[in-house]
C-alpha cells in the first residue's frame, strides 16, 4: 500500500477518472447512510476523503475535478436548503475553495512524499548496486575478468540497454556516451547508450560514477597489493627452498661426507634450484683447461665425468680469469672450445660461481640452460652460497687428508725407528753380548779345579749376561718382531700364539704379503688383544681371524682382522688401555678399530686396513719433513 501512495510515477488517468467516480459514488451512498445521524456539516468530511485520495496518488488536476464533482453532489443531494448547485451562493464557493484548498495541500504533500520516496528508492538501488559490484570487483583476483559481469549488473540495475566498463578507452566507430572514471593518475570510461535521458545521465554521474571511481581504486590498490604479496610469498617459497637445499648441502659438509657425495648433493640441488638443465663442477688443472668433477643433467645428457676441457669461449673462462661469478646469457656466435661444446649439447646461456680454496680458485660451478631465455636474474649470487660450502667441503678434506698423511708418515717413521732400533740391538748390542758370554764361559774353563769359588762368580756371571742377554731379545722384540719382517704378518701372528699363556686359534689368512705399515698395525692390535686377554679377561680360548675383503663404500681393498676372546669381559678401553694407541695407529692409516667388550660375553676387538697404501712413499715422505 505504501508503495501504490508514494510511487514516482501516477498510475494511469483512466484508472484515476474511475477511481474519482467510485469515490463520488461511495461517497455518496456513505452520506445517505450516515445522513440520519450526523449534522449536514459533519458529512461534508467524508467528501473530502475521496479528493484527498485523488490529490495524493493522481495529482491537483485530477483532485480538482472530483473536488468539484463531491461539492455539487453534496449540494444537490444532501443539503435541505439548497437542492441545487447554485454558482451565484457564495456558501458554496466557500465549500469549493476549501475543498480545492484540501486537494492543493494533499496534492502538494503527495508529489513532495513521492519525490523522497523516488530519492530514496533510487538511493536504494545505487547502494543495492554498489554492494553488488563490491563484491564482483573487491572479490576478484583480477580485476579485468570480473568487469564485463560488473558491466552487465550495472546495466541491469540501472535498465539500460547495455553498459561497459573500459579501462583502456572507448572501442567501436559507434557514437557512445562515455563518462570518464578518475581514480588516482589512471582514467577509465564508462560506456552507455547515446541517447539516455538527462535525468538517467544526471543520476548516473551524480550518484553511481563517484561510487564507481571509489570501487576502482580499492580494486586496483587490492590487485597490486595482491599481486605484491604473491610476489612476495613467491620470494619466501623460493628463499625456503633455496635455504632447505643449503642446510642440506652444509649439513654433509659439517658430517665429514666425502668430497664426491657433497659435490654430487650440490650439483643436483642447484640444478633444482635454478630449475637448470644441468650442473658441472669444473676443477682447474691447468691455465686453460679444467675437469669435469662432476655433473648432473635433468636431460638425460651422458655425463663427462673426468673429461678434460678447454676452457677458452665459455663461462668458466670468464669466472677463473677474475676470480667472480659470471653469466654468458647466450653462445650464439660465441668463439671457443667451451661454447662450441656447449652449443653440440643444445644449452644456449650459462651462470658460473668461482671455488676458492686458501685463498686460491680450485674451480668453478656451472649452470646451463638449454631454453633461450636469458638465465634468472640473481642466480650467480645464489650459486656463490652453493660454492662457499663446496670450497668448505674441499678445504676439509684437503686438511683432512693433509692430516691423515702427516699422522701415516709419523706411523711409519716411529716404526722404521723401531726396526732400526731392533737392527742395531740385534746386530749391535746383542751379538757383542753373546761374544762376552762365550768369553766369559772359555774363561770359566780354563781356570784351575782348585779356583772353585771364582769359577763360581764367573758361572754367575755369565748366567746374569744369558738373562740380560733374554731381557733384550724380548724389549727388541717389542720394538719391532724380526719375524714381521722376514716371514709376513701370518708367519709373526703365528708366533704370538705360540707364546701366549690362553689357547689362540689363529685362522689360515692371505698367502700375501701386504705393505709394512699396514702388517705392522694388524700386528699390534693382535698382539695388545692377546695380553689384554692373558691379564684381564680370564680367558680360556682366543680366536685370530684375519682375511682381505672390498670396502662396499670405497670398493678397496682391506685387511681385517679380528679377534674374539670367552673372557668375563667389561673392559673399557677409556681406561688407559693400550687400545687407545691402536686406535691412533690404525686411524692414521685410514683405517677403523672397534671395540666391544659386554660383561660376562667376552671382548671382540677388530680392525679394519686399507691394503693400498703406498708404504715406499709414506717412507720417502717421513725421511723429510712435511711440507
Amino acid at each position: 500500500m505504501e508503495a501504490w501512495l508514494v510511487r514516482a510515477k501516477p498510475p494511469p488517468l483512466a484508472l484515476g477518472i474511475a477511481a474519482g467516480a467510485l469515490f463520488v459514488v461511495v461517497e455518496t451512498l456513505l452520506v445517505y447512510v450516515f445522513a440520519r445521524v450526523a449534522s449536514p456539516d459533519a458529512l461534508v468530511v467524508i467528501f473530502i476523503l475521496g479528493v484527498l485520495v485523488v490529490s495524493w496518488i493522481w495529482g491537483l488536476w485530477l483532485a480538482m475535478a472530483v473536488t468539484v464533482a463531491s461539492a455539487a453532489t453534496y449540494n444537490i443531494l444532501y443539503v435541505p436548503s439548497v437542492r441545487n448547485l447554485d454558482i451565484t451562493n457564495a456558501e458554496e464557493w466557500v465549500e469549493l475553495a476549501v475543498f480545492l484548498v484540501v486537494s492543493l495541500l494533499a496534492g502538494s504533500m503527495a508529489r513532495l512524499a513521492r519525490a523522497r520516496a523516488a530519492g530514496l528508492a533510487e538511493r536504494r538501488e545505487e547502494a543495492d548496486l554498489h554492494a553488488e559490484l563490491a563484491h564482483l570487483m573487491l572479490g576478484a583476483e583480477d580485476l579485468g575478468a570480473v568487469l564485463p559481469e560488473a558491466s552487465r549488473c550495472l546495466a541491469r540495475a540501472m535498465r539500460l540497454p547495455y553498459a561497459a566498463i573500459e579501462r583502456d578507452g572507448v572501442p567501436g566507430d559507434e557514437p557512445r556516451l562515455a563518462l570518464p572514471l578518475r581514480y588516482g593518475a589512471r582514467t577509465s570510461n564508462l560506456i552507455l547508450p547515446p541517447d539516455l535521458p538527462e535525468p538517467i545521465q544526471r543520476r548516473l554521474r551524480e550518484g553511481v560514477v563517484p561510487g564507481l571511481e571509489r570501487l576502482l581504486v580499492t580494486a586496483i590498490d587490492r590487485e597490486e597489493i595482491g599481486i605484491s604479496l604473491r610476489a612476495s610469498q613467491d620470494e619466501l617459497r623460493a628463499l625456503a627452498t633455496e635455504q632447505a637445499s643449503l642446510r642440506r648441502v652444509a649439513v654433509l659438509v659439517a658430517r665429514g661426507e666425502p668430497p664426491a657425495g657433497v659435490v654430487a648433493a650440490v650439483t643436483a640441488e642447484t640444478a633444482s634450484l635454478l630449475d637448470a638443465d644441468a650442473t658441472m663442477l669444473m676443477r682447474e688443472e691447468n691455465p686453460g683447461t679444467a675437469t669435469v668433477v662432476a655433473e648432473h643433467s635433468t636431460a638425460g645428457v651422458e655425463p663427462s665425468l673426468g673429461q678434460r676441457l678447454a676452457v677458452e669461449g665459455g663461462v668458466t673462462e670468464l669466472v677463473l680469469r677474475s676470480s667472480r661469478p659470471a653469466r654468458v646469457d647466450s653462445y650464439d656466435g660465441r668463439r671457443g672450445a667451451l661454447a662450441d661444446v656447449a652449443r653440440a649439447r643444445g644449452y644456449h646461456s650459462s651462470v658460473a660461481a668461482p671455488i676458492t680454496v686458501s685463498g686460491h680458485v680450485w674451480g668453478a660451478l656451472v649452470a646451463l640452460w638449454s631454453r633461450r631465455e636469458p638465465p634468472p636474474s640473481g642466480a650467480e649470487q645464489r650459486l656463490a652460497q652453493f660454492t662457499e660450502l663446496l670450497a668448505t667441503a674441499v678445504a676439509n678434506t684437503e686438511s683432512r687428508r693433509q692430516l691423515n698423511a702427516s699422522r701415516a708418515r709419523i706411523v711409519v717413521a716411529a716404526d722404521e725407528a723401531r726396526r732400526g732400533i731392533e737392527r742395531n740391538l740385534h746386530d749391535g748390542v746383542q751379538q757383542r753380548l753373546v761374544a762376552l758370554g762365550l768369553e766369559l764361559r772359555a774363561a770359566e774353563a780354563s781356570l784351575p779345579a782348585e779356583s772353585g769359588e771364582l769359577r763360581a762368580q764367573l758361572s754367575r756371571t755369565s748366567e746374569g749376561l744369558a738373562n740380560v742377554l733374554g731381557d733384550l731379545r724380548e724389549i727388541s722384540r717389542g720394538l719391532h718382531p724380526s719375524i714381521l719382517s722376514q716371514g709376513g704378518l701370518m708367519a709373526a701372528l703365528k708366533t704370538l700364539a705360540r707364546r701366549s699363556p690362553v689357547p689362540v686359534t689363529v685362522s689360515p689368512g692371505p698367502n700375501r704379503r701386504m705393505p709394512d705399515c699396514v702388517e705392522v698395525a694388524a700386528y699390534y692390535v693382535v698382539s695388545e688383544a692377546l695380553t689384554n686377554a692373558a691379564k684381564h679377561a680370564e680367558a680360556s680360548a682366543v680366536d685370530v681371524d684375519v682375511d682381505i675383503a672390498v670396502d662396499d663404500t670405497t670398493g678397496r681393498e682391506i685387511l681385517v682382522v679380528a679377534v674374539r676372546d670367552d673372557g668375563v669381559g667389561g673392559a673399557d678401553p677409556d681406561l688407559g688401555s693400550g687400545l687407545v694407541g691402536l686406535t691412533d695407529r690404525v686411524e692414521a692409516l685410514g683405517g677403523q678399530l672397534r671395540f666391544s667388550s659386554p660383561a660376562g660375553h667376552g671382548t671382540s676387538v677388530s680392525a679394519t686396513l686399507p691394503i693400498d697404501i703406498d708404504s715406499q712413499r709414506l717412507h720417502a715422505a717421513s725421511q723429510t719433513p712435511a711440507e
